[in-house]
């Protein structure tokens, strides 16, 4: 039945799987679905208290995006539930140990940053370069910079390049200004000026800051026309 009710919400269908879901709640990924959708008002009302509860009950059976979801909660203080970075970083440290591809991420971001625990770079490089491998755009974007500065890892332009290459191809808009730094300074890559250019403006088509601010400069000095 879980199957079923995976196929009517992809489908769309969210009254349908709204009900499935329901006759399945002590199921935890039936519990984790129906709590998304108590937040999201997807086949019934919203009811943010019933989908804590919910995302509670699927946690503790470990299941990965109730830990993921509860995670965000805390971490931005939302529904009730107090700013706790500690709290953050322990739900999504879990939910990253189980394979959830964003809490890897996030882990990666406050391993980095220090968010909620000791700031530790090659904490933080190994769990971007998980998520990488899993396909998630940011994390090969993150651990692009930490390839280029030498942070937690060997410094290596040649894989920061890849990283940023592969941000970039998923059209993130960071990869496709870091990329266009690389290409602009020859970092890993043959110096291409024309590609560097180009990456900047679809970046700042994306609403880059750095990128628009560049684009207007050179705009204002008549070296570049749309």
């Amino acid at each position: 039945m879980i199957q079923d009710a995976h196929n009517a919400y992809n489908s769309g269908d969210y009254t349908k799987a709204f009900e499935l879901y329901s006759k399945l709640e002590d199921n935890a990924e039936a519990q984790t679905s129906l709590a998304y959708m108590y937040q999201n008002a997807q086949g019934c009302e919203a009811d943010i208290q019933k989908a804590i509860s919910l995302y509670w009950a699927a946690s503790q059976m470990k299941q990965p995006y109730a830990l993921y979801n509860l995670a965000l909660f805390y971490a931005n203080g939302l529904h009730g539930l107090a700013f706790d970075q500690y709290k953050a970083h322990e739900l999504f440290l879990e939910a990253a140990v189980l394979e959830a591809v964003p809490a890897m991420y996030e882990v990666g971001v406050m391993f980095e940053k220090g968010l909620g625990c000791v700031a530790n770079f090659s904490e933080a490089a190994f769990w971007y370069e998980e998520a990488a491998k899993r396909g998630h755009p940011e994390a090969f974007n993150n651990l692009g910079v930490l390839y280029k500065d030498g942070h937690g890892v060997p410094q290596d332009e040649k894989r920061a390049f890849i990283c940023f290459s592969r941000s970039a191809d998923a059209g993130l808009k960071e990869g496709l200004y870091n990329l266009g730094l690389m290409y602009d300074q020859g970092l890993g890559c043959e110096e291409d000026h024309d590609k560097a250019l180009d990456l900047c403006r679809k970046a700042a088509y994306k609403g880059h800051a750095k990128a628009k601010e560049i684009i207007k400069s050179l705009q204002e000095d008549g070296k570049i026309v749309f």
